[in-house]
């Protein structure tokens, strides 16, 4: 399956418009770091861009009811989630949606580290106070640690940013672990603004991902969930999510906190969705078998290499990486000048670590695996 849309060809994307890429123009060094993969869009992504290109008219757009009915059978689909159609918010990013969120609720905002940078920047845009509580390692794996959450909290506290599953550490939350976040959230009368963002990318076999929304109506009436095709189905550039929101009065505070601020989706994001959301599973299926490799493959070499270590990836394709025993100022600078270029921890609240993008083929993932062994001994 996996040789039918071919994830093994290398894709020259140099020169162009690559965020990605073009950070290191004119340098030997291999871009791991943003959550962009170098793997082609679904076929059925891609028939659907050219068919709305040959219309030819790009005028403003707005969802329509095939766009709508894709979004809500895959949440069915896949999650067993009953979504009304009103509930659907749609935004051009997801990151939009944690500005509105951080907006929408009225108090002070409080996440765990390290994660997604924008889960740090976007409460202080917002002009609300940011507590920030690290996650424990406990033996070889990230967890919540509720009692330095508690111990941070403030009578004004109002919202709980959720990254799920997690970015950068790459864990998917068990039940149980769900179970005891949403009690907390219920006995601190919190908002959650949930990240689902990397949903569909759970690498472990049997273990599924659970909506926050889904553990209770209670839950359901306190949670934002965010979502979005764009990582999953290799999309980010077209700039297409939505947000979830069951309870009416906390929707119309999001959407008012959007207004004159996030723009319109464009009209091929929307057109890719609805291809993504409808299309596109057999696509996705290939591509957690190649990114379990990828895992596997990248697990192995940081268990060989000196001063390196990492936990088990069990969501994403992003493997977060302890190179604190290298010793070095910056090991995102280091990594850089051995050709491998990797996101510095510092951004995600952790310095001394760094964060690779294994979302490529296997001969890109080699040779930088090799730069990096090469460095490191």
């Amino acid at each position: 399956m996996t040789m039918d849309f071919d994830f093994e060809r290398v894709i020259d994307r140099r020169g162009g418009d690559s965020l990605k890429w073009n950070r290191y123009a004119g340098r030997d060094v291999l871009p791991l770091w943003v959550a962009d993969m170098d793997f082609a869009a679904p076929p059925a992504v891609v028939a659907a861009l050219e068919r709305r290109i040959a219309h030819r008219v790009f005028g403003y757009g707005k969802p329509w009811p095939g766009l709508a009915e894709a979004a809500l059978g895959y949440l069915r689909r896949r999650y067993g989630w009953q979504v009304s159609p009103e509930w659907l918010v749609w935004l051009p990013g997801l990151v939009a949606g944690l500005n509105a969120a951080c907006r929408a609720v009225d108090g002070d905002v409080l996440t765990a580290i390290p994660v997604y940078p924008p889960f740090l920047s976007a409460p202080r845009q917002a002009g609300r106070k940011l507590a920030t509580v690290p996650l424990a390692l406990s033996g070889d794996t990230w967890t919540w640690d509720f009692a330095r959450m508690e111990a941070l909290l403030t009578p004004a506290t109002r919202l709980l940013l959720l990254c799920h599953p997690h970015n950068p550490v790459g864990r998917a939350w068990r039940g149980d672990e769900l179970a005891g976040l949403a009690e907390f959230c219920r006995r601190h009368d919190l908002i959650v603004c949930s990240d689902d963002i990397h949903c569909d990318l759970i690498l472990d076999p049997g273990r599924p991902h659970v909506p926050l929304a889904l553990l209770g109506a209670d839950m359901a009436r306190r949670t934002i969930t965010l979502m979005a095709p764009s990582k999953t189905y290799n999309i980010p550039g077209l700039a297409c999510s939505l947000a979830v929101i069951p309870d009416a009065p906390l929707r119309n505070r999001f959407t008012a906190a959007m207004r004159g601020i996030v723009p319109d989706i464009n009209v091929l994001g929307l057109a890719a969705a609805e291809a993504a959301f409808g299309e596109c599973d057999a696509w996705r299926d290939a591509l957690i078998e190649v990114l379990r490799a990828n895992r596997d493959r990248v697990e192995a070499a940081v268990a060989r290499i000196p001063g390196l270590s990492m936990t088990h990836v069990e969501a994403t394709y992003l493997a977060w990486i302890d190179a604190r025993g290298l010793g070095v100022a910056s090991p995102a600078q280091f990594f850089e000048e051995a050709g491998v270029g990797l996101s510095d921890g510092a951004d995600f609240g952790a310095p001394g670590w760094v964060r690779l993008n294994f979302g490529c083929p296997r001969a890109t993932l080699e040779s930088a695996l090799r730069r990096i062994e090469a460095a490191c001994v």
